[in-house]
């Protein structure tokens, strides 16, 4: 016998209002992972040199990967003006704010209720490189961030395509804003973009991922010409190692 009309309809109804899995590809916000209330745009008065702002990069797999044991990370930066201002260059010797940017893959007080902690507790990494400008000969306005983590490859993670994961924070201070020893350059809209998370097996195999699922942007000061980024160099799991050690 046939389902009466109206419970086929309401069956249906149910059918297509059940949400799709996430499409491949990553997110970048400030404050939290993208589905968990993360914001595209980040505004501060420059007029402190306490507390800080984080960056959340997140992920969704287009293929399950049991034997996940590491990733690679490129950010891309670039400030709407002609040169990169000191207050954006980090990390290298003898620049203003050497110390200023940090990155985390620690996400135990995270809410892990929209995005899941991939690495579980157990990665190690850090910065490979800060380029400025993002690629030689480009633009002076311009950098590009380099990062990588990995779990012990005789403990590789399982993940599954279609589930968004928590990648990795970027922690940026507010030292050497305002005073007398202040970085210039705070004011100026930037604009932020992951370029690329290169997901590594075990095995060899990796997944390359470079398309926004809901955004691959994020702005600083409300900036509004952001350009769409131009693709990294691939990695492999042999170049993560190397800059682990």
């Amino acid at each position: 016998m046939k389902p009466p009309l109206i419970l086929s309809l309401v069956v249906a109804g149910i059918i297509s209002l059940a949400p799709a899995a996430d499409a491949a590809g990553v997110n970048l916000a400030w404050d939290a992972c993208t589905p968990e209330g993360g914001v595209q745009n980040k505004s501060f008065a420059c007029n402190s040199n306490s507390g800080g702002r984080t960056l959340y990069g997140s992920f969704v797999l287009a293929n399950d990967q049991p034997h996940f044991v590491g990733a690679e990370m490129t950010i891309d930066i670039v400030a709407e003006h002609d040169s990169l201002p000191p207050w954006w260059q980090f990390y290298n010797p003898n620049t203003c704010r050497r110390f200023a940017l940090t990155v985390s893959f620690s996400f135990a007080i995270e809410p892990n209720e929209f995005c899941a902690d991939p690495w579980s507790g157990q990665a190690t990494g850090g910065i490979g490189a800060y380029s400025t400008p993002a690629q030689p000969g480009g633009d002076p306005n311009s950098a590009r961030l380099t990062f990588v983590a990995a779990v012990p490859s005789t403990m590789p993670m399982q993940l599954s395509a279609g589930t968004e994961y928590y990648c990795f924070k970027i922690l940026i201070s507010s030292a050497k804003t305002a005073g007398t020893s202040a970085c210039g350059g705070c004011d100026v809209p930037v604009c932020i973009l992951l370029s690329r998370i290169s997901a590594v097996q075990n095995n060899g195999t990796q997944e390359d991922l470079v398309t926004p699922v809901v955004s691959s942007v994020a702005t600083w000061q409300s900036a509004e010409s952001c350009p769409a980024g131009s693709t990294p160099e691939n990695i492999t799991w042999g170049q993560i190692r190397s800059v682990l050690r």
